[in-house]
């Protein structure tokens, strides 16, 4: 039987490396304005088609 070398996923494809080094300098998002504006953008929808 083969020995399977490095110990990482064959179905991860990577992207376990990339989310386990988190970067000081990157660009972070508040989860909570993820979902204020998805709401708004929602509430403005339906105010468009309720007016329009």
């Amino acid at each position: 039987m083969a020995k399977k070398s490095g110990g990482r996923l064959v179905s991860s494809a990577g992207l376990v490396n990339y989310y386990d080094s988190e970067s000081r300098r990157a660009f972070h998002i508040n989860p909570m304005y993820v979902i204020a504006v998805a709401a708004a953008v929602g509430v403005f929808i339906l105010l468009l088609d309720f007016f329009y």
